[in-house]
């Protein structure tokens, strides 16, 4: 099992200095409430329990708190951005939800399905319901976010001078992307799906599901941001980018030959190696050289990584400005803050 990493301290503290100042007694089974709408302990333990279904045996109670905290952080968050959306009337209707749901299902037997469920400790009232959610925060940053977002000619060619180096290819190089299945929880994932193998064994079944949906056509960058466990990568469609073919040398032989041999457009077979399953798409193989900015490949490089620049950002502050207009009071965080502090209730 991989080891605790990369937790974002900044946000737990803020949110213990908040609670510092909050005296409200907590109503029963209620760890946090959005504009009074609750969020209860038993939500915190179940997204817990799936995130780490197998905690680390010295894991410290201090260590626990943490975890839990970020979990409601999340839970708050998304509560804050469903609540928005149910204000502007971008709540995803039933037809929505039921394609969702059959296009998950579709690739498993009903046996394998409840399997699935059974592994992330829910029912399918409650898949449905996280769908529901789902769908709706998406139409919502649909809405407030990408939709706001716009590229112009001279942004394009103003990121080209101030990078043009970056468009000179030194020798050839690759442009790959990735799906990433683990057999070990991910403390960092960040997949639209929130999916998660925690085993040997859903590992294999969800990287044999992804190759199965791939085979049918379905889009690679799509599955990679809904299901790739790799945080760095998925949450743009598993790019990793240009890769100098020098680099390939400090893979496996095996594997540097392997993708030396994919051409444009071609999807690898499901590649195991010690840290899990890997399937690669060859997006391109490209020349020594310099890129011109004419060159199709360097504008769409160049949109996409703007695109995604301002998406961020937008969303981040998108993200503040609603927090900072909700209504939110954390009990848990107050409760820790009390007790590590010595304040009397």
């Amino acid at each position: 099992m991989r080891g605790y990493r990369g937790l974002k301290l900044l946000p737990v503290l803020v949110l213990l200095w908040i609670a510092a100042g909050c005296k409200k007694s907590p109503p029963a089974n209620v760890a946090a409430t959005v504009n009074n709408r609750p969020i209860t302990n038993e939500e915190v333990e179940k997204q817990y329990a799936v995130q780490f279904p197998a905690p680390a045996e010295r894991a410290s109670e201090d260590l626990i708190a943490i975890q839990k905290l970020e979990i409601l952080r999340s839970l708050i968050d998304n509560e804050i951005m469903l609540q928005r959306a149910e204000k502007l009337g971008l709540m995803a209707v039933d037809a929505d939800v039921e394609a969702k749901f059959n296009e998950l299902k579709a690739p498993y037997t009903q046996e394998e399905f409840q399997k699935q469920l059974g592994a992330r400790k829910m029912t399918v009232e409650e898949l449905r319901a996280q769908l529901r959610r789902d769908l709706s925060i998406q139409k919502l940053f649909n809405k407030e976010i990408t939709s706001h977002v716009t590229i112009s000619d001279k942004e394009v060619t103003e990121f080209y001078n101030a990078n043009r180096d970056s468009f000179n290819l030194a020798e050839p190089q690759v442009h790959i992307a990735q799906i990433v299945v683990t057999p070990g929880p991910e403390p960092n994932l960040r997949n639209l799906k929130n999916d998660d193998a925690q085993n040997e064994k859903q590992a294999r079944e969800k990287v044999d599901m992804i190759a199965g949906r791939l085979d049918k056509g379905e889009d690679f960058a799509m599955l990679a941001q809904n299901y790739s466990e790799d945080p760095n990568t998925a949450p743009n469609g598993g790019d990793l980018g240009f890769i100098p073919e020098s680099a390939l040398t400090k893979t496996s032989v095996e594997l540097r030959s392997y993708v030396m041999r994919m051409q444009p457009g071609q999807t690898s077979d499901i590649i195991h190696n010690p840290e899990g399953y890997r399937i690669l798409k060859m997006i391109s193989k490209e020349p020594a050289g310099q890129r011109d900015l004419n060159d199709p490949r360097v504008q769409q490089t160049i949109r996409e990584t703007l695109m995604n620049r301002k998406d961020q950002l937008l969303k981040a502050a998108y993200y503040e400005v609603a927090r900072n207009e909700a209504q939110i009071v954390n009990y848990y965080a107050r409760s820790i803050y009390d007790r590590m502090s010595g304040v009397k209730k």
